[in-house]
């Protein structure tokens, strides 16, 4: 679709995504560094939009914004639409931002109809999503609900190694309101939560469609920073029934897991297991050594909450058998976990009546990766989420959401507003 056929909602959403990539890029991709300045720029930009369109600005403790579109009624809980502005080093645009940036052109499309909704409209770029930068689960929408273990703002950065309340205090924030709890925004007060996404799997591409209704989102639990300790040793004077070999007993590992995995979905569950990250030491690796020590990372996701404790109970025996039989011995070491959400069968329905009035395909699709919308969901929050097609995955500079697709979400998630407060059959 050429930018004359997108709506102006979307010619917007179109600059607005260009502008913030020209001012963020970091070849190869782009790169939006939780509380630093990539991220500040971003909040800079959609607070100033917004403004623009009469929208009030706050932000919270925490750093969140929120920009506020006001209702005929103030009393009524508001319906927040809302994402993230960080991203992964060298990574894509359009990972989080295209929510925040959906929202606020529902916004401008509100103002430029001269619509006013019975209730506010609240747009919230939410903090730190991404756990590349502190091992965290969604601190930023954590704090917005006054939910943050005060022990997070003691997780360091990984590129810095300065804690999580130093930032947020570089930033001009208010970490010990943080550690109190103090919410930025009332539970209570909130009718519904939206996240717009883009896919980061292949489901939306193989349907040729380019909008879906997310089903529910997958928790999981991650050790960060595991290991397996053997012994060096020569590659030629070390046999084999003396050997300690830690990638024999790291892939020992790999195959056991993998063996677990192949009976859960032999019995229809879903889950990943992924090992993100596989290294050893170069000043102690080598091509004629026996390898001593490996260090990995271990990512287990399911919407299921039992496939995760089967996994996790299936993990420590393997780690004790594989040490027995290989001479090894594993460290877990720290682990951090997020739990499954289930969005809302209520708002799953209004998106089904809006997409129908639309006349747009809209399938439901689960989502494998986390998102902010986890934390409100598991706040008893009527929550919701709309992913927009996207090849390549994410997390990488080849994200390929095309504007267009983001058109459909936006128009999805207009009609989703303005039908709020209709009941079902009234024009």
């Amino acid at each position: 679709m050429s930018n004359a056929a997108l709506t102006a909602g979307g010619r917007l959403a179109g600059d607005l995504l260009e502008r913030l990539a020209q001012a963020t890029t970091d070849a190869p991709g782009i790169t939006r560094i939780a509380y630093g300045p990539g991220e500040r720029f971003a909040h800079g930009l959609v607070r100033e939009e917004a403004e623009k369109l009469g929208a009030t600005a706050r932000t919270d403790a925490a750093g969140n914004l929120y920009l506020t579109l006001k209702g005929c009624d103030p009393d009524l809980p508001a319906i927040v639409i809302g994402s993230h502005l960080d991203s992964v080093p060298h990574g894509g645009n359009f990972d989080g931002a295209a929510g925040v940036v959906a929202g606020l052109v529902v916004m401008a499309e509100l103002v430029g109809q001269g619509i006013q909704l019975p209730r506010d409209l609240i747009v919230l770029a939410t903090r730190a999503e991404e756990a590349v930068w502190f091992p965290l689960s969604y601190p930023g929408s954590q704090a917005a609900l006054g939910l943050l273990e005060p022990a997070a703002l003691e997780a360091k950065r990984s590129d810095s190694g300065r804690t999580l309340a130093d930032h947020m205090l570089e930033e001009g924030f208010d970490p010990e309101a943080v550690r109190r709890g103090v919410p930025g925004i009332d539970a209570g007060r909130i009718a519904a939560f939206v996240e717009v996404h883009i896919e980061q799997g292949p489901r939306l591409v193989a349907a040729n469609v380019p909008v879906g209704i997310v089903t529910g989102i997958a928790g999981g639990f991650r050790y960060v920073d595991a290991k397996c300790f053997g012994a060096y040793a020569h590659s030629g004077a070390e046999p084999r029934f003396a050997r300690h070999d830690s990638v024999l007993g790291f892939a020992d590992l790999v195959a056991g897991l993998e063996a677990e995995w192949d009976a859960l979905e032999g019995e229809g569950h879903e889950a990943t297991i992924t090992f993100g990250r596989v290294e050893s030491d170069p000043s102690q690796h080598g091509g004629s050594r026996v390898l001593g020590e490996l260090r990995f990372t271990l990512d287990v996701r399911s919407a299921g909450a039992a496939v995760l404790e089967r996994i996790e109970a299936r993990l420590h025996p393997l780690f004790t058998e594989i040490g027995a039989r290989r001479g090894v011995r594993f460290e877990a070491g720290p682990r951090f976990t997020w739990e499954p959400a289930t969005m809302s069968p209520a708002l799953i329905a209004r998106l089904d009546r809006a997409a129908k009035e639309l006349q747009m395909p809209v399938p439901h699709v689960p989502s494998g990766a986390g998102h902010d919308a986890a934390t409100f969901a598991g706040a008893d929050i009527a929550t919701a989420m709309i992913f927009v097609r996207n090849e390549n995955g994410s997390h990488n500079p080849h994200e390929a959401m095309e504007i267009a697709d983001l058109d459909q979400a936006i128009r999805l998630l207009l009609r989703f507003v303005t039908d709020f407060d209709n009941p079902p059959g009234q024009p």
